[in-house]
């Protein structure tokens, strides 16, 4: 079987996959859903840098003598962070319900208060903590803490995605409906034609926690984190599992299909809340637990776009002589150092390019390995800002880590490593002025 043949089943394979994944309504919903997310992440990130880089009286410009009123400021970003970190769990409970209600034919916002509803109704509203007496004191009606922030996130897609099927199949049943006389405002009526829905929906999902909590003295909170998101977390988080995500991304690239779009769905909450935890840590000085988080993919494995394809674009300025391939490149510079690449992908091209789509696969797991090294080590800061994915490279790692120059350098020796890796294929592929499509 001719090479060109084995790409041209291996696309035509793996394109149906995609095909199927993406189609998957659930999928569908929890991509919108964190997408629409990003600005109250990135919001909160910034509350956070903020409150260390201007409004900190050790480590910010508080610290100087002239600006030591910053200091009293601190209290506004605190507060930035804390009402979007700390209530992430609520927020995209709100927007898948809504989101999926689209899919079910139901407008408005209101689906997304049901479902927000129903996930608070299978929560404890009571908390037990021990006072530094050593008593335990039991707190009653109040939510904790853990079932607001990311710690929450698998529950609430679930039970978003449970009450919303629900309160969608009640809708449709005509015997629920409450018929309203025309005189009745259109608004009103709609209103009351949701009522029986609701009603039932909230009990049947109540009742199910209820049940959970009776049958195994858990709530569905420690079952679902603990048998469900905790595991996952510990694989994404781990350096194989995120090299594998990467790997499988790098490969749908390559057939043309987009990589970060298929991945996205187990990327997005995972790595979204891990740093949203490093977020809350760094902002209570606490130790800052998470190496792999969503800043961590842009930083290390994504400059210039994926495929870290900045040491692509660099590497034909030092060597390449291919007409085609420099255009391409002039063309392309300006998007990758905003982290663009559709240009170098699909104009280069990459996708289906047996020779620089090794390259293209497996330099985001060299540079990922060497940024995980170097964090680990203590030479690089773990990140605690959520950065914009456009954002440049060498200022994200700046901007995400609060201002650490060992990420600084770290990224840019993962950039330069990758230049030396591409460079070896441009050479190649400056022999050969037939374009593999």
């Amino acid at each position: 079987m001719s090479q060109g043949s084995f790409l041209d089943k291996l696309s035509v394979v793996l394109g149906n996959v995609a095909a199927k994944i993406n189609s998957w309504r659930y999928i569908m919903v929890i991509k919108n859903a964190f997408a629409a997310l990003i600005p109250v992440i990135i919001t909160g990130a910034f509350g956070t840098l903020f409150s260390a880089m201007v409004f900190d009286s050790e480590n910010g410009l508080a610290r100087i003598s002239a600006l030591r009123f910053l200091a009293d400021l601190k209290p506004i970003a605190s507060s930035i962070s804390y009402v979007t970190l700390s209530f992430l769990t609520i927020y995209a409970v709100f927007l898948i319900g809504i989101e999926l209600a689209k899919l079910n034919k139901i407008e408005g916002v209101f689906p997304g208060i049901v479902a927000v509803m129903a996930y608070l109704s299978v929560n404890p509203t009571t908390y037990d903590f021990l006072t530094e007496e050593k008593r335990n004191v039991l707190v009653t009606n109040v939510l904790a803490k853990q079932y607001t922030d990311t710690k929450g996130l698998f529950l609430g897609m679930f039970v978003a995605i449970l009450s919303i099927e629900l309160y969608s199949w009640l809708s449709r049943q005509e015997r629920l409906k409450i018929k309203m006389p025309d005189t009745v405002p259109a608004n009103v009526a709609v209103s009351f034609s949701a009522l029986f829905p609701t009603i039932l929906t909230i009990t049947a999902i109540s009742a199910l926690g209820f049940i959970i909590h009776a049958l195994t003295g858990l709530y569905a909170y420690d079952i679902i984190y603990n048998i469900i998101q905790r595991p996952l977390e510990g694989v994404v988080q781990g350096l194989p599992g995120i090299l594998l995500l990467v790997f499988i991304a790098q490969i749908f690239w390559v057939i043309g299909i987009h990589g970060n779009q298929m991945v996205k769905p187990i990327r997005e909450p995972l790595l979204l809340a891990a740093i949203a935890v490093n977020t809350e840590a760094f902002e209570a000085g606490k130790d800052v637990p998470n190496i792999i988080t969503m800043p961590f993919w842009d930083m290390y494995m994504s400059m210039g776009g994926s495929g870290v394809t900045i040491g692509l674009l660099i590497a034909i300025f030092i060597t390449g002589k291919r007409a085609d391939m420099r255009e391409i490149t002039k063309l392309s510079f300006v998007p990758g150092l905003f982290n663009i690449n559709e240009p170098v992908i699909f104009g280069m091209p990459i996708m289906l390019n047996p020779i620089l789509a090794i390259p293209f696969v497996f330099v985001p797991l060299i540079t990922g390995t060497i940024g995980y090294i170097a964090t680990s080590i203590g030479f690089a800061a773990k990140a605690v800002v959520m950065v914009p994915w456009p954002m440049p490279p060498i200022i994200n790692a700046y901007l995400a880590t609060a201002g650490d120059l060992g990420a600084v350098i770290t990224q840019c020796i993962c950039i330069l490593v990758s230049i030396i890796i591409y460079l070896p294929f441009v050479k190649v592929s400056n022999r050969t002025l037939t374009e593999v499509a």
